[in-house]
């Protein structure tokens, strides 16, 4: 359900900004943009507030670290809805980059990763790891709300229980490597979330960070180079791009961890409060 007329009316500030409609989420936020200020509002309806909340609370969090990011500018809610007001980062979202501008970036986009997973993970106080994940999969699959357009291509016609019961046989393995390894990661690390400086080629900021908490760093990684493929011209372009992501980084990859997060991360979708997929919310 999306947000009414009359409910964006009260909740957007009343300050003589000139506010323009972005985006229209998943779940039915609503996104405007004051170009004049530089800034953005998200609105959601009341059962949303908390979910944008936790939005509000990772920003403010994430912009004191030193990571590039948005600012939180205003917060207001009503028993109707909540109105999250930011600062929008300048710069140009990486998917909007070729394959050639892309390339250039591509070493400033592993380096901003590496700095946000060589935060101190004990004093980031957002948790994003399988403890948290595997129910909220369960769940998404016990009720047939796995949206099949987010899996890979070659499973978007298996049974999405048969994909939970794989993440399933790997679990053990997988805490195990969580356990010896948690970092910050951003949590929703596809490249529309990577501000680019379109004349310097470096990274702006990370916007979108309501998934921002500890966990296995390959909860990013196989994101972003899953999400990059779309951009690479081809498969051998993009397994040297994701060499090159590892040397810059500084990791040797492992496919089967790649994989594994790869696929948890569409079976969280329907059921996470905090993820909407309204592009831009607090940038170009």
């Amino acid at each position: 359900m999306v947000l009414s007329d009359r409910l964006v009316a009260q909740l957007l500030p009343r300050d003589g900004g000139e506010w323009t409609p972005v985006t229209t989420g998943e779940s039915g936020a609503r996104v405007f943009h004051d170009r004049a200020r530089a800034r953005y509002a998200k609105l959601v309806r009341a059962e949303q507030a908390r979910g944008l909340a936790a939005e509000r609370d990772r920003i403010a969090w994430l912009g004191k670290t030193g990571i590039p990011t948005a600012a939180v500018l205003d917060w207001s809610v009503t028993d109707e809805g909540a109105c999250l007001v930011t600062h929008a980062v300048a710069g140009v979202p990486a998917d909007r980059l070729d394959a050639q501008a892309l390339w250039r970036a591509w070493p400033a986009i592993a380096a901003v990763v590496r700095r946000l997973h060589d935060l101190p993970a004990a004093a980031c106080p957002f948790g994003r790891g399988l403890e948290a994940m595997m129910p909220l999969a369960r769940t998404t699959v016990a009720q047939g709300r796995v949206q099949p357009e987010f899996l890979p291509v070659e499973l978007q016609r298996v049974p999405p229980a048969t994909i939970l019961r794989r993440l399933e046989d790997e679990l053990a393995q997988r805490r195990a490597q969580e356990h010896g390894g948690q970092v910050v990661c951003h949590g929703d690390l596809c490249l529309p979330n990577v501000l680019v400086d379109p004349e310097t080629l470096g990274v702006a900021g990370l916007i979108d960070v309501g998934r921002l908490g500890t966990a296995d760093p390959y909860a990013d990684i196989a994101l972003l180079l899953a999400n990059a493929r779309e951009t690479w011209p081809d498969e051998p372009a993009a397994r040297r791009a994701d060499r090159h992501f590892a040397e810059h980084y500084g990791i040797d990859l492992d496919p089967d961890r790649q994989r594994f997060y790869l696929l948890l991360d569409p079976l969280t979708w329907p059921q996470d409060p905090t993820r909407d997929t309204a592009p831009g919310a607090v940038g170009p």
